[in-house]
Protein backbone atom coordinates (compact mmCIF):
# COMPACT_ATOMS: atom_id res chain seq x y z
CA UNK A 1 0.00 0.00 0.00
CA UNK A 2 2.50 2.09 0.79
CA UNK A 3 5.56 1.42 -2.06
CA UNK A 4 4.54 4.58 -4.11
CA UNK A 5 5.92 6.15 -1.26
CA UNK A 6 9.20 4.36 -0.36
CA UNK A 7 9.79 4.76 -4.46
CA UNK A 8 9.06 8.56 -4.26
CA UNK A 9 11.61 8.71 -1.36
CA UNK A 10 13.89 6.96 -3.02
CA UNK A 11 13.96 8.75 -5.97
CA UNK A 12 13.59 11.95 -3.78
CA UNK A 13 16.93 11.18 -2.12
CA UNK A 14 19.10 9.70 -5.26
CA UNK A 15 18.33 12.85 -7.47
CA UNK A 16 19.07 15.39 -4.60
CA UNK A 17 21.94 14.08 -2.68
CA UNK A 18 25.17 11.69 -3.11
CA UNK A 19 24.03 8.64 -0.86
CA UNK A 20 26.18 6.40 0.50
CA UNK A 21 25.19 2.88 2.46
CA UNK A 22 25.34 3.58 5.85
CA UNK A 23 26.18 0.24 7.29
CA UNK A 24 22.90 -2.17 9.28
CA UNK A 25 23.60 -4.43 11.75
CA UNK A 26 23.74 -8.37 10.45
CA UNK A 27 20.57 -9.81 10.15
CA UNK A 28 18.58 -6.53 10.77
CA UNK A 29 18.20 -5.03 7.41
CA UNK A 30 16.22 -8.03 6.37
CA UNK A 31 13.80 -10.54 7.97
CA UNK A 32 11.09 -12.85 7.30
CA UNK A 33 8.64 -14.04 9.72
CA UNK A 34 7.77 -17.75 10.40
CA UNK A 35 5.08 -16.99 12.94
CA UNK A 36 1.10 -17.25 12.38
CA UNK A 37 -0.75 -17.63 9.14
CA UNK A 38 0.17 -14.35 7.33
CA UNK A 39 3.82 -14.08 7.24
CA UNK A 40 5.74 -10.76 7.02
CA UNK A 41 8.91 -9.40 5.51
CA UNK A 42 10.25 -6.49 7.38
CA UNK A 43 13.34 -5.04 4.99
CA UNK A 44 15.12 -1.73 5.90
CA UNK A 45 17.90 0.86 3.85
CA UNK A 46 20.11 3.33 5.45
CA UNK A 47 22.46 6.14 3.60
CA UNK A 48 24.17 8.86 4.50
CA UNK A 49 25.66 12.13 3.10
CA UNK A 50 27.20 14.89 3.64
CA UNK A 51 24.02 17.02 4.53
CA UNK A 52 21.97 14.07 6.54
CA UNK A 53 24.10 11.54 8.85
CA UNK A 54 21.11 9.28 8.58
CA UNK A 55 18.52 8.37 6.24
CA UNK A 56 16.81 5.58 7.68
CA UNK A 57 13.62 3.80 6.23
CA UNK A 58 11.62 0.42 6.97
CA UNK A 59 8.63 -1.71 5.25
CA UNK A 60 7.18 -4.14 6.86
CA UNK A 61 4.95 -6.23 4.40
CA UNK A 62 2.91 -8.76 5.80
CA UNK A 63 0.07 -8.81 2.73
CA UNK A 64 -3.61 -7.92 3.46
CA UNK A 65 -2.78 -7.52 7.16
CA UNK A 66 -0.93 -5.07 7.51
CA UNK A 67 1.15 -2.31 5.33
CA UNK A 68 3.42 -0.56 7.67
CA UNK A 69 6.07 2.65 6.63
CA UNK A 70 8.47 3.73 8.80
CA UNK A 71 11.41 6.46 8.42
CA UNK A 72 13.30 8.91 9.70
CA UNK A 73 16.25 11.59 8.41
CA UNK A 74 18.76 12.97 10.67
CA UNK A 75 20.27 16.35 9.60
CA UNK A 76 23.80 16.25 10.24
CA UNK A 77 25.14 17.57 13.57
CA UNK A 78 26.17 20.57 12.23
CA UNK A 79 22.49 21.74 11.23
CA UNK A 80 19.62 22.24 13.78
CA UNK A 81 17.07 21.58 11.73
CA UNK A 82 14.59 18.91 12.71
CA UNK A 83 13.84 15.48 12.20
CA UNK A 84 11.79 14.61 9.46
CA UNK A 85 9.64 11.63 10.97
CA UNK A 86 7.28 9.25 8.63
CA UNK A 87 5.18 6.58 10.38
CA UNK A 88 2.17 5.21 8.05
CA UNK A 89 0.72 1.78 8.78
CA UNK A 90 -2.53 0.33 7.34
CA UNK A 91 -4.20 -3.34 8.94
CA UNK A 92 -6.24 -5.07 6.78
CA UNK A 93 -6.79 -1.80 4.51
CA UNK A 94 -9.31 -0.87 6.85
CA UNK A 95 -7.69 0.85 9.62
CA UNK A 96 -4.76 3.17 8.41
CA UNK A 97 -2.80 5.69 10.72
CA UNK A 98 -0.72 8.00 9.31
CA UNK A 99 1.92 10.34 10.98
CA UNK A 100 3.96 12.77 9.03
CA UNK A 101 6.07 15.76 10.83
CA UNK A 102 9.23 18.16 11.40
CA UNK A 103 10.07 16.43 14.62
CA UNK A 104 11.42 19.46 16.96
CA UNK A 105 14.80 19.12 18.85
CA UNK A 106 13.67 21.67 20.90
CA UNK A 107 10.54 23.89 22.11
CA UNK A 108 12.14 27.59 22.51
CA UNK A 109 9.80 29.96 20.38
CA UNK A 110 12.68 31.09 18.34
CA UNK A 111 13.28 27.26 17.07
CA UNK A 112 9.58 27.06 16.70
CA UNK A 113 9.40 30.47 14.23
CA UNK A 114 11.62 29.60 12.22
CA UNK A 115 11.78 25.46 11.66
CA UNK A 116 8.00 24.89 12.42
CA UNK A 117 6.05 27.81 11.48
CA UNK A 118 6.70 27.31 7.98
CA UNK A 119 4.54 24.35 8.09
CA UNK A 120 1.23 25.97 8.85
CA UNK A 121 0.27 26.73 5.43
CA UNK A 122 0.68 23.02 4.78
CA UNK A 123 -1.01 21.80 7.64
CA UNK A 124 -3.49 23.98 6.31
CA UNK A 125 -3.94 22.87 3.29
CA UNK A 126 -4.40 19.18 4.48
CA UNK A 127 -6.94 19.57 7.04
CA UNK A 128 -8.52 16.36 6.44
CA UNK A 129 -5.14 14.74 7.36
CA UNK A 130 -4.65 16.78 10.33
CA UNK A 131 -7.42 15.39 13.02
CA UNK A 132 -5.41 16.28 16.24
CA UNK A 133 -6.29 12.66 17.19
CA UNK A 134 -4.72 12.18 21.48
CA UNK A 135 -1.56 10.29 21.19
CA UNK A 136 -1.45 7.17 23.35
CA UNK A 137 2.47 6.61 23.93
CA UNK A 138 3.85 9.99 23.46
CA UNK A 139 3.40 13.93 25.00
CA UNK A 140 2.29 15.55 21.73
CA UNK A 141 4.55 18.60 23.39
CA UNK A 142 8.12 16.63 22.97
CA UNK A 143 9.28 15.96 19.74
CA UNK A 144 6.45 17.18 17.78
CA UNK A 145 5.35 20.15 16.26
CA UNK A 146 2.15 21.59 16.21
CA UNK A 147 1.32 21.71 12.32
CA UNK A 148 1.99 17.59 12.17
CA UNK A 149 -0.14 15.47 10.09
CA UNK A 150 -2.25 12.46 12.00
CA UNK A 151 -5.19 11.03 10.86
CA UNK A 152 -6.85 7.94 10.84
CA UNK A 153 -8.00 7.49 7.01
CA UNK A 154 -9.16 5.71 4.00
CA UNK A 155 -7.04 3.98 1.20
CA UNK A 156 -8.26 6.55 -1.60
CA UNK A 157 -7.01 9.19 0.66
CA UNK A 158 -3.67 7.36 1.46
CA UNK A 159 -3.74 6.69 -2.27
CA UNK A 160 -4.33 10.55 -3.05
CA UNK A 161 -3.74 13.15 -0.62
CA UNK A 162 -1.71 11.41 1.47
CA UNK A 163 1.06 11.07 -1.16
CA UNK A 164 0.62 14.90 -2.21
CA UNK A 165 1.34 15.89 1.67
CA UNK A 166 3.99 13.36 1.53
CA UNK A 167 5.63 15.16 -1.53
CA UNK A 168 4.83 18.98 -0.13
CA UNK A 169 6.80 18.31 3.41
CA UNK A 170 9.38 16.56 1.83
CA UNK A 171 9.85 19.60 -0.65
CA UNK A 172 9.74 21.99 2.14
CA UNK A 173 12.06 19.92 4.20
CA UNK A 174 14.64 20.00 1.14
CA UNK A 175 14.10 23.57 0.82
CA UNK A 176 14.59 24.57 4.72
CA UNK A 177 18.00 21.87 4.27
CA UNK A 178 19.34 24.11 1.37
CA UNK A 179 18.77 27.24 3.17
CA UNK A 180 20.52 26.38 6.64
CA UNK A 181 23.81 27.58 7.53
CA UNK A 182 26.07 25.35 9.14
CA UNK A 183 26.73 25.57 12.76
CA UNK A 184 30.62 26.17 13.49
CA UNK A 185 30.51 26.79 17.60
CA UNK A 186 31.63 23.09 19.47
CA UNK A 187 29.07 24.00 21.90
CA UNK A 188 25.91 24.48 19.62
CA UNK A 189 27.10 21.21 17.53
CA UNK A 190 27.64 19.12 20.83
CA UNK A 191 23.64 20.58 21.61
CA UNK A 192 22.60 18.91 18.79
CA UNK A 193 24.39 15.90 19.37
CA UNK A 194 22.98 15.43 22.60
CA UNK A 195 19.47 16.28 21.25
CA UNK A 196 19.36 14.04 19.11
CA UNK A 197 20.05 11.06 21.63
CA UNK A 198 17.61 12.45 23.51
CA UNK A 199 15.15 12.18 20.44
CA UNK A 200 16.32 8.47 20.45
CA UNK A 201 16.47 7.62 23.89
CA UNK A 202 12.53 8.73 24.01
CA UNK A 203 11.62 7.04 21.07
CA UNK A 204 13.35 3.99 22.09
CA UNK A 205 12.03 3.87 25.27
CA UNK A 206 7.66 4.61 23.85
CA UNK A 207 7.69 3.39 20.12
CA UNK A 208 4.66 0.88 20.08
CA UNK A 209 6.24 -0.94 17.52
CA UNK A 210 8.39 -2.77 19.37
CA UNK A 211 5.43 -5.10 19.91
CA UNK A 212 4.09 -5.38 16.58
CA UNK A 213 7.95 -6.39 15.82
CA UNK A 214 7.99 -8.94 18.78
CA UNK A 215 5.01 -10.59 17.29
CA UNK A 216 6.00 -10.65 14.02
CA UNK A 217 9.78 -11.54 14.81
CA UNK A 218 10.29 -12.51 18.22
CA UNK A 219 11.28 -10.37 21.34
CA UNK A 220 15.36 -10.50 21.15
CA UNK A 221 15.47 -9.83 17.27
CA UNK A 222 12.90 -6.76 17.88
CA UNK A 223 15.28 -5.31 21.16
CA UNK A 224 17.79 -6.02 18.38
CA UNK A 225 16.13 -3.74 15.77
CA UNK A 226 14.58 -1.47 18.24
CA UNK A 227 18.24 -0.21 19.67
CA UNK A 228 20.56 -1.47 17.45
CA UNK A 229 19.36 0.15 14.00
CA UNK A 230 16.24 2.18 14.62
CA UNK A 231 17.23 4.23 17.36
CA UNK A 232 20.99 3.28 18.04
CA UNK A 233 21.94 6.02 20.12
CA UNK A 234 19.69 4.79 22.72
CA UNK A 235 20.75 2.75 25.75
CA UNK A 236 18.08 -0.09 26.54
CA UNK A 237 16.37 0.57 30.05
CA UNK A 238 18.26 -3.05 31.20
CA UNK A 239 21.66 -1.66 30.91
CA UNK A 240 20.32 2.10 32.48
CA UNK A 241 19.45 -0.12 35.17
CA UNK A 242 22.84 -2.01 35.66
CA UNK A 243 24.82 1.19 36.04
Amino acid sequence: MYKPFVKHLENELFNRFNLQNRAIPAGLELKVSDRGRNPATIQSWCYQCRQLRKIRYTYIDAGESAQIFNSVIYPNHHYDLPLLGVDFLSFGKIKNLVVLDFQPLFQDDAYQRKYIEPLKFLHAKYPDLAQNLEMKFYDANQYFSKYLLFAKTDAETVATRLLAAFNDYLNLYWQMLDEAEPLQDPEDIARIVKAQKDYDQYSAERDPASGLFSSYFGHEWAERFLYGFLFEDAVPLAATAKK
